[in-house]
């Protein structure tokens, strides 16, 4: 049982009231007692606001419902379309308007670049993503499949130097694109040296040659003509060459380089939300404590690698000597933002004065803040805005009405614990059909602290499905990636952000690469966010953000973003038209081969989310292949089984078929995992389990397909189940 202190007319969990009491208001210029009386004050007044947004989301889904079932059949666009806008589910376009955010750090209004989002609540992780700022090329492409194994260049225990070759070689073409010399190749290079604030590159033939611009070098350290690394820019980005002959890799290269380091996830997203499984007063805690960790700066993680005791720190800012004289001081971690939860769920960790349990997106919001407040008054080992911002993740969101709301909640939160009006930044996803089509409302609502737009496929495919159940069969998942609605929904984010002034202010962002074992494929692809028109977009590790990094050398954002804001495109239309399948005429094979592939999805993720608390980790798909799973891959899977049982392309007894035989599957998947508890054959006992099956057919009711409920409501439960068990 969770115990509570009572102050005023709130009961606050004592674990929650105790970590605010004595570890994040102290040194934070707030009286605890006012405190506690305005954050109360602040929830009497706005969860009856949020509560409304969200009946408001219900009245119009079965607005919704009732239309497609009254129109079922028919193709009329324009009185769908009329539809929309008579119950105000379409918005007017607003007046021109631009955004005019202020205070914005360099890494989100200029700096174009990789971004991590990463489980707050694993101290290594949360870590690791923060000192992803730099990273080593050369470590980054020896280790993943960047590399083919090809020719004797497999991926070995031991050093194996053909694949060093090849990785070198990789690194020196990149220089060769990135900072090209006025002659010949970086491969050709014997010696590095500055001459006249000049880098200056002796070839192998004896030549000497400069950089094609040679205003790219900007620092370097050791000696001029002898330095051990040579700091250099490019699209705003930063590549340090290290030179080393003493050490392994040095020792073989012509010019003594014994790595090429780059500028990579230049900001990181610490997520509360969907990679966490956070689902009572202490995951709370868990998660509210690492944030204070990561702004201080104190946060450690200690852990076992072979037979030695790692502890795992953030890293120290960088300094150089510059060639323009003095030093340059670059940051040595990543700029965090924190995404908080949306407006749907509530937390035990406060109840309120009818002992109802608080909206979780308020407390989030109200706490985080409270702990960002020591980076901006100088309680912090390390900076993290040298600005002086806060900048929170709001996601699922729907429409303008609820991003007004979050505005309302950070200005009342400024109030609450004294910060300038707007030092609150949002980040708004673009996951929601009702953001979408009105994205540009959505953002007028919060023009004077935005800093960041960003689509989410994942989510907003598992709300397209929810929005038209009624409408008809979805497409396959495979299908939905070429229909219109995607394509236009992808492009408008980018127009609407470019029309409304985020260039220079805020970043525009694309979606999660979920494939972390495929780095040759990321490559070749991912370069395609930037060719849309994106500065920033999401990687699954710190490998893969200096993989991604090498793209933005290759293509400057802002000179695509110029090119887009010459044909900026109203694309509504396209985004409206709903993905059903017109003429479902699958084979029974290609349905069963859906249900398969869904199956398994759910069931892989639910198991490690419900019975040990992981809320993102990589999970073997059907083929087992490694895909990084969230709560909203689960709602895109859970969302399109509900549909296809709906409309009776698959009956409920071949879905549990399905789901039984998938559950072995992944038992088999997770056998290596002694902590691991098999679904099968106790499928009635297995809470996993049965939460897969109420995702699924309980998912027409569940309120725009979340998958949260039913998680937080079975994990609760297992949690306690498992309490019992270490009790008996």
């Amino acid at each position: 049982m969770t115990k509570y202190v009572e102050k005023g007319n709130l009961k606050i969990a004592s674990v929650l009231y105790d970590f605010l009491n004595y570890e994040v208001l102290p040194g934070s210029k707030l009286d605890q007692e006012s405190f506690w009386t305005s954050f109360e004050s602040l929830i009497d007044e706005l969860s009856p606001q949020n509560r409304a947004l969200l009946e408001r989301r219900g009245e119009f889904q079965q607005k919704l419902n009732n239309w497609h079932l009254e129109y079922k059949g028919e193709s009329n666009f324009d009185k769908y379309k009329a539809f929309l806008q008579e119950i105000g589910y379409l918005e007017p376009t607003p007046e021109e308007f631009k955004v005019s955010t202020e205070n914005v750090d360099v890494e989100v209004a200029f700096q174009g670049g990789p971004q991590l989002v990463v489980p707050i609540n694993n101290p290594r992780y949360a870590i690791n993503a923060a000192n992803a700022r730099w990273g080593s090329l050369y470590d980054a492409l020896y280790g993943t499949n960047a590399i083919s194994e090809e020719n004797g260049a497999e991926l070995s225990g031991a050093y194996n130097p053909v694949r060093g070759a090849k990785v070198i070689a990789y690194g020196k073409d990149f220089l060769d694109n990135a900072i090209p010399l006025s002659n010949g190749s970086h491969k050709e290079a014997v010696k590095y040296a500055i001459i006249n604030k000049k880098l200056n590159i002796t070839l192998e033939n004896g030549e000497s040659v400069e950089l094609t611009d040679p205003s790219k070098l900007v620092g370097y350290k050791g000696e001029l003509d002898n330095p051990t690394s040579l700091l250099l820019k490019n699209n705003r980005l930063h590549i340090e060459i290290q030179i080393d002959r003493n050490h392994i890799i040095g020792s073989k290269d012509s010019a003594g380089v014994k790595d090429i380091v780059l500028e990579s996830a230049v900001t990181t997203i610490m997520d509360c939300e969907d990679s966490v499984a956070a689902v009572d007063a202490e995951d709370k805690v868990e998660v509210y404590r690492s944030w204070l960790g990561l702004i201080k700066g104190d946060l450690t993680a200690t852990f076992t690698k072979g037979v030695k005791e790692v502890i795992r720190t953030l890293n120290p800012d960088r300094v150089y000597e510059s060639i323009d004289g003095g030093q340059i001081t670059l940051s040595g971690r990543s700029l965090m933002f924190i995404r908080n939860v949306g407006h749907l769920m509530t937390n035990n960790a406060i109840l309120d004065k009818d002992g109802n349990e608080v909206p979780e997106g308020i407390m989030d919001s109200v706490i985080t803040s409270l702990i960002a407040k020591h980076d901006i008054i100088g309680n912090s080992k390390y900076r993290n805005s040298a600005k002086g911002s806060v900048y929170i993740v709001k996601p699922k969101m729907h429409g303008p009405q609820e991003v007004a709301f979050a505005n309302t909640l950070f200005t009342r939160i400024e109030d609450i614990i004294g910060l300038e009006r707007n030092t609150l930044k949002i980040g708004v996803m673009d996951e929601e059909r009702r953001t979408s089509i009105n994205l540009k409302a959505c953002i007028r609502e919060v023009k004077e602290r935005l800093a960041f737009i960003n689509t989410g496929f994942l989510d907003r495919t598992g709300d397209e499905m929810h929005t038209s159940m009624e409408a008809g069969p979805m497409l396959r998942k495979g299908e939905m990636k070429s229909s219109e609605w995607l394509a236009s929904y992808e492009k408008s984010n980018v127009f609407t952000g470019l029309a409304c002034g985020l260039q220079g202010r805020a970043q525009i962002g694309k979606g999660m690469w979920a494939m972390p074992d495929l780095m040759a494929d990321m490559l070749e692809q991912k370069i395609g966010h930037l060719k849309a028109g994106a500065n920033t977009a999401w990687v699954p590790s710190p490998t893969a953000a200096t993989l991604h990094a090498t793209h933005y050398h290759l293509i400057d954002s802002i000179e695509v973003q110029n090119d887009l804001k010459k044909d900026i495109t109203d694309l509504v239309d396209g985004i409206l038209q709903v993905p059903v399948a017109k003429n479902p005429n699958w084979t029974p094979e290609e349905v069963q081969a859906e249900l398969d592939n869904n199956a398994q999805s759910i069931l892989g993720y639910v198991v490690r989310w419900v019975e040990h608390g992981v809320g993102c980790s990589k999970v073997p798909d059907i083929n087992n292949v490694g895909l990084m799973e969230d709560r909203a891959t689960l709602r895109i899977s859970s969302q399109h089984i509900a549909n296809w049982l709906h409309h009776g392309i698959c009956s409920k007894e071949q879905v549990v078929e399905t789901l039984q035989r998938m559950a072995k599957v992944v038992d088999e998947q997770n056998s290596g995992d002694v902590e691991y508890r098999p679904m099968s054959p106790d499928f009635e006992n297995s809470i996993a389990f049965q939460a897969a099956c109420d995702l699924i057919f309980l998912g027409y009711n569940q309120p725009s397909g979340y998958t949260e409920p039913i998680l937080h409501r079975r994990r609760i439960e297992a949690k306690a189940q498992f309490s019992e068990e270490q009790v008996r």
